[in-house]
């Protein structure tokens, strides 16, 4: 992985996010999850079936284990979501927002939604920004 500043969204996040080139868009399985490492923090990538790819931690709050890539990606309402492979709860790709905790409360300590990271496809290299 290495540093890069591809085009930004906008204005305000380009000042906070230092952007990682983690792989080609192509290297992605359509609607599979996979882990990335930025600087220490792991985070895990979904491609969706319009290309786009989200990102979000990969610590699952509810178990405390790495594995959120693992999950089984659906949508809900017609937004894209992923259960995470222990307990099954359910969180929105792109909010992080667990829209379903299956009558449990994350580990102690642990917000019950997942952080989201900004993502960029630029030349077919996945970006994902890290804020700084």
């Amino acid at each position: 992985m290495s540093a890069a500043t591809p085009g930004t969204t906008t204005a305000a996040l380009a000042t906070s996010v230092t952007w990682h080139a983690v792989c080609r868009v192509s290297d992605l399985a359509v609607e599979r999850g996979a882990a990335a490492l930025l600087d220490g923090v792991q985070v895990a990538l979904f491609r969706l079936t319009d290309d786009r790819v989200l990102a979000v931690q990969q610590r699952d709050p509810y178990s405390g284990a790495n594995v959120i890539s693992r999950g089984i990606v659906g949508t809900r309402g017609g937004v894209p979501t992923v259960a995470g492979p222990m307990y099954k709860q359910v969180f929105d790709l792109a909010t992080g927002r667990c829209l379903d905790t299956v009558g449990r409360d994350p580990l102690p300590g642990e917000a019950a939604d997942l952080v989201t990271y900004p993502t960029e496809v630029t030349d077919g290299v996945v970006h994902v920004g890290q804020p700084g």
